[in-house]
């Protein structure tokens, strides 16, 4: 007669898998200096967006004639004009904490719209497919038909520059990526067996896309998601300098560069700390993508456990 193993046996040995995969994973991010050092960089720019306002505000819209285009790392009007000052005599480094809030918020919010509405039509047309698909890969691949920058520029020339234009038409450009992705992911995961016992069992269509095949694409759409936001920060910040994007007195990276690029000649810093400020945070995203990409593949995560023990 087998014997069967105990429930506590059981849980004892998932903690004990569970405790082992964490500093697993953490051990492998401590040995990649690039992600290390991307993740304490990202955590510190989230910091300044979400303290920086409320913090840096008054500093950044003061005028101080003594500053006005002051060269970078002189004290003489005082510690917030390590960077310099602008053209009004007003903080380069306050005004790139304050400005973080808006460029992070922007990027943040249009991947996460492109995520949820992108990922909702992937799912149900690689799950449904029929005409269903085929309508809504057809309606991706109109959108993917115009780049990015050009849509954007289309859009915010018929309306109105403002934080929710370029927040929607950013979004709206990024969701047949996501579509794509994902129906493609679940046009594979819908023929395993899990999914085949799940129908078998009478599990019904929302059922089985949002427990079964959803956590399985969840990673995929991770890696993505870092990768897109990099990129919409980019398109964003371009769309400021060309004058179309977020319009003063709101202020981004982008803006902060499309102000300083006439006094490139004179003042180089005005543009230059906000441009290395968008180079470092997409960068960044880039490097957490790469390490992510690792962490999340079974195969790769598979060879890390091995390593470790």
């Amino acid at each position: 007669m087998p014997s069967s193993i105990p429930a506590s046996v059981t849980a004892e040995l998932q903690d004990a898998h569970g405790r082992r995969k964490g500093p697993v994973i953490l051990r492998s991010l401590l040995r990649d200096r690039y992600a290390t050092a991307s993740i304490i960089f990202l955590l510190i720019v989230l910091a300044f967006a979400i303290l920086g306002p409320s913090l840096l505000a008054e500093q950044a819209r003061a005028l101080n004639l003594k500053g006005r285009n002051a060269p970078p790392f002189s004290l003489d009007a005082g510690w917030m004009f390590i960077l310099g000052g602008d053209a009004l005599g007003r903080s380069l480094l306050a005004r790139i904490i304050v400005a973080s809030q808006n460029t992070i918020l922007i990027s943040a919010t249009a991947v996460l719209l492109s995520v949820l509405v992108g990922g909702l039509l992937g799912l149900v047309a690689g799950y449904r497919g029929g005409w269903l698909g085929d309508v809504l890969l057809r309606l991706a691949d109109a959108i993917m038909t115009f780049p990015s920058m050009l849509l954007a520029m289309i859009v915010l020339f018929v309306f109105e520059p403002g934080v929710s234009n370029v927040i929607f038409v950013l979004a709206v450009s990024r969701i047949p990526i996501f579509m794509r992705t994902v129906r493609a992911e679940v046009l594979e995961l819908k023929q395993r067996m899990f999914v085949v016992a799940a129908r078998a069992t009478g599990a019904s269509t929302s059922r089985v896309l949002f427990f079964h095949i959803a956590p399985m694409v969840l990673p995929t759409i991770i890696n993505l998601a870092a990768l897109e936001m990099a990129f919409v920060m980019l398109v964003e910040s371009g769309l400021s300098f060309l004058g179309i994007g977020i319009q003063p007195p709101e202020v981004t990276w982008g803006l902060m560069v499309a102000d300083g690029r006439n006094y490139l000649g004179s003042a180089w810093w005005l543009a230059f700390w906000p441009g290395l400020a968008i180079m470092l945070t997409a960068m960044s995203l880039n490097l957490l993508t790469n390490w992510l990409r690792v962490v999340t593949d079974p195969v790769e995560r598979w060879r890390l456990e091995t390593e470790a023990r």
